[in-house]
């Protein structure tokens, strides 16, 4: 028997298998599909303090091995979360995590209390990182300074699990991951989706109403491989890496690389059992090279 279990800075999740936030819903819409509770955790969709519309049609548009996307974080609010989403999926066996954002620091703040009250939800996933808004997102995750501020205003108000997700978007993500790591993160989630575009040559315009949007699957890997590993070689709390991974072998290299537990996004768009046979996979994997508890996988690359 393998022990599969992992362990975020004090929260125990029951295997490293979550589901990326913006690709999951909120659990239900994949009911039929899967049993959620075989998961390690889901984030689901992104939470704001008030109603957002998200960006004007067309906001989606597929790319060589990926995607981009500008949904611009359309939700109906925590407040509508808090009286008709949660009671519906408050019964999950496994981690809940609320992806928050805001256009101001105070949203974030305002959003975070909100979400504390809730028993079942253990953790929020702070996004600093989401390069399809016009104010916020992104624009806190980019600098040191902005992104310290409203890590240690979450902080200061939420007292469960706090998740940071961190920008491929900048010179060195480990200045950034250092910086929120010492403004109180609990654990560090990367990468979000990099900023890309795309252009229909014939009508001469581009492909998304924003011009620019987030580019995720297959294609950003290797980059996302790589921030990960400098990040596990710069901090000292638990790394969720994510970004194109498709399949067991994609999550366990991830894993070598230094994340202690990943999550699956875009693939969910093609495969809703992906997140099960990812399980699987790495219980197949553990199997094959004799490992018994897969926390020996996590940091377990050989650079030598």
């Amino acid at each position: 028997m393998v022990n599969l279990a992992v362990d975020l800075n004090g929260l125990s999740l029951k295997n490293p298998v979550m589901t990326a936030s913006g690709t999951f819903g909120f659990g239900e819409e994949y009911e039929d599909f899967i049993n959620i509770d075989d998961l390690g955790g889901i984030v689901v969709k992104g939470t704001t303090l008030h109603h957002r519309e998200g960006n004007p049609y067309p906001r989606m548009a597929e790319t060589p091995s990926g995607m981009l996307n500008a949904v611009g974080l359309q939700n109906k609010g925590v407040d509508y979360f808090i009286s008709d989403i949660y009671p519906r999926i408050k019964h999950y066996n496994t981690g809940i995590f609320v992806n928050v954002s805001g256009s101001a620091i105070e949203d974030y703040v305002a959003t975070a209390e909100k979400i504390n009250e809730l028993d079942n939800i253990p953790g929020i996933e702070l996004n600093i990182s989401c390069p399809n808004v016009k104010e916020g997102g992104m624009a806190f995750g980019v600098h040191c300074p902005s992104a310290v501020a409203v890590t240690e205003a979450v902080r200061k108000v939420y007292k469960k699990h706090l998740m940071v997700k961190l920008s491929p978007n900048v010179t060195d993500v480990t200045e950034i991951a250092k910086a929120v790591e010492g403004a109180g993160a609990d654990s560090l989630s990367l990468i979000n989706t990099l900023l890309g575009m795309a252009i229909n040559a014939e009508k001469r315009k581009p492909s998304l109403s924003t011009i620019t949007g987030g580019l995720s699957g297959p294609c950003v890997k290797p980059v996302a491989l790589r921030m990960v590993w400098q990040v596990y070689n710069a901090v000292k709390v638990p790394i969720v890496g994510m970004g194109g991974i498709m399949n067991a072998n994609d999550a366990i290299e991830f894993m070598l690389a230094g994340a202690r537990a990943i999550q699956i996004g875009t693939a969910n768009f093609i495969d809703p059992q992906v997140t099960i046979k990812v399980i699987d996979g790495i219980k197949d994997y553990m199997h094959r090279h004799d490992i018994n508890d897969v926390n020996d996988l996590v940091g377990g690359l050989i650079t030598e």
